[in-house]
């Protein structure tokens, strides 16, 4: 699952009018379970990362086929 991450400098993300830039940006590095809904994402962000899911940094995590990507 989405056992480790990686965090990236969210400046290189393209700007949203009226949306606040997050902070940091976390890749979930393997495979995540897209059947997962957001609440069981958040979950696996704050048991498996360590990490805050309300902090306002934005998790990815991919799907296995690589076609899927979700954001928390």
């Amino acid at each position: 699952g989405a056992g480790r991450a990686r965090a990236v400098s969210a400046s290189a993300l393209p700007a949203f009018p009226g949306a606040a830039t997050p902070s940091k940006v976390w890749l979930a590095c393997g495979v995540t379970d897209m059947r997962k809904g957001f609440d069981g994402l958040a979950v696996l962000v704050q048991q498996v990362l360590k990490e805050d899911p309300h902090s306002g940094a934005v998790f990815a995590f991919r799907g296995k086929r690589g076609d899927l990507v979700k954001l928390l």
